[in-house]
């Protein structure tokens, strides 16, 4: 197909009324806003990887992976339980549920997350009184991100729920960086020399004031009824639903953390620094999806609950389309030009190739799978979905523990492109199986 056949191909698609306009139009301006994060931060994780070296980088990578993870207990699955609840409680003008699970939900992630960060930094003096282990400092500190992470996670996951994706995304993933980022280079151009303490703690500093103004910003998109309204709280029926979430989250985090949290306690944080380039490089396949999903999540429920399937099934073959080919290309472009572009950051970080070639390949099964993980959690398939992430994780750190100490960090990235592949495709089938529609590329290749 000619460019210019595919330029009128999507103008007709985003002049046409309906749901699938509605997601063209938003999906652009979700992929718009992805592209410039992926590249932000790519391009902050090239500036650090330089002024750090693989040793301060992979410590810096190393903390804030623990991080990630404590925060995803944080926010005990409230951040996806408040993207499906919110659209629900305004279509129905429920306004005193609709402020009691926004402030609840803030309230609860919050407590919940000083809790871990008091436990967290607790264990680490421990360990750094009585184990000897190393790099205290930068530890605790991560630790401390704890709170923000998970608030800004469900700060996004609001913004998202009301389909405001620039107040979703641009605070934590385009302003934070960029300040990040210059913060770090006037460091750096005053010392001449970047540590992770420097790092996560410019982070720490940076992110309470951007997350306060995003709040502030998301009271006022809300509608003026729900500040009349006394708040009432169904945590019953949010903890039903964000207790498997957090399964959910939780699995989802093992698959994305374990191989650089194993890499970090068998290996050291340089095999750290190193596979982390490699990784999150690869994840560049993987941002057409992200793109679309940002807004189709919420279209998704809102077709399952119509009981509209055969438009659920149009949409999901129109993004399967969508995002596959540009994945592909990008996959085929990394392989092929994995030393030079591996090289930017040093020539250490060289050592990567073969760790950026095997979960390439396992985003690309992810991207042909579909929106699977969306799917099963809008239309209140959760529950299966948690089973499905609970055993891939438990494969994935099995995988981890048996081909590291045998084949390093390459034995890391296979465990973790298998299993990637493994709960992608095994939750297609249940999508199939559940909802009826199929949203694999292969699906839509037969349906065009």
């Amino acid at each position: 197909m000619k460019i210019q056949q595919i330029i009128i191909g999507l103008r007709e698609k985003l002049q046409q009324p309906g749901t699938l306009s509605t997601l063209a139009r938003k999906a652009s301006i979700s992929l718009v806003i992805q592209l410039c994060s992926v590249g932000i931060f790519y391009l902050l994780q090239l500036l650090f990887a330089q002024w750090m070296g693989a040793d301060e980088y992979g410590l810096y990578e190393f903390a804030i992976a623990i991080a990630t993870v404590l925060a995803f207990l944080g926010g005990f699955g409230l951040s996806e339980t408040v993207l499906r609840f919110i659209p629900e409680y305004t279509i129905k003008q429920d306004w005193a549920h609709l402020r009691g699970i926004i402030w609840g939900s803030w309230g609860q992630t919050l407590a919940i997350s000083l809790v871990i960060c008091l436990g967290g930094t607790g264990l680490v003096l421990w360990l750094g009184t009585w184990r000897g282990l190393s790099s205290v400092m930068a530890l605790i500190l991560g630790i401390w991100t704890v709170p923000l992470l998970a608030i800004a996670k469900l700060q996004l996951e609001m913004a998202r729920a009301i389909h405001q994706m620039l107040l979703a995304y641009v605070p934590s993933f385009i302003l934070h960086p960029l300040l990040l980022m210059g913060v770090g280079f006037i460091w750096f151009q005053e010392h001449r020399s970047l540590t992770s303490i420097n790092a996560i703690a410019f982070s720490l500093s940076l992110l309470p004031l951007i997350l306060l103004v995003q709040l502030q910003l998301i009271r006022l998109k809300f509608v003026p009824q729900i500040r009349k309204v006394r708040p009432v709280y169904s945590l019953h029926q949010w903890l039903l639903v964000s207790l498997p979430l957090l399964f959910i989250g939780g699995a989802s985090i093992i698959l994305n953390q374990t191989d650089t949290l194993t890499i970090g306690i068998l290996l050291g944080t340089k095999e750290v620094g190193i596979y982390n380039v490699g990784f999150k490089t690869a994840g560049w396949v993987s941002f057409s999806l992200m793109a679309v999903n940002a807004i189709a999540a919420p279209l998704f429920a809102s077709l399952y609950a119509d009981g509209n399937l055969q438009e659920l099934q149009r949409m999901v073959s129109v993004i399967a389309r969508w995002i596959f080919f540009p994945a592909l290309l990008i996959a085929i472009g990394l392989v092929n030009f994995a030393e030079p572009i591996l090289g930017l950051f040093g020539e250490e970080f060289m050592a990567a190739k073969w760790v950026m070639a095997a979960i390439a390949i396992g985003q690309l099964v992810n991207v042909g799978s579909g929106s699977v993980g969306y799917l099963l959690m809008m239309t209140g398939h959760h529950n299966q979905c948690a089973f499905v992430m609970g055993w891939s994780a438990l494969i994935n750190l099995v995988l981890n523990l048996i081909l590291i100490p045998s084949i390093g960090m390459e034995g890391a990235a296979l465990a973790t492109a298998f299993s990637m592949a493994l709960w992608n495709v095994w939750m297609n089938r249940l999508v199939v199986k559940y909802l009826g529609v199929d949203p694999s590329i292969m699906a839509a290749l037969r349906s065009s």
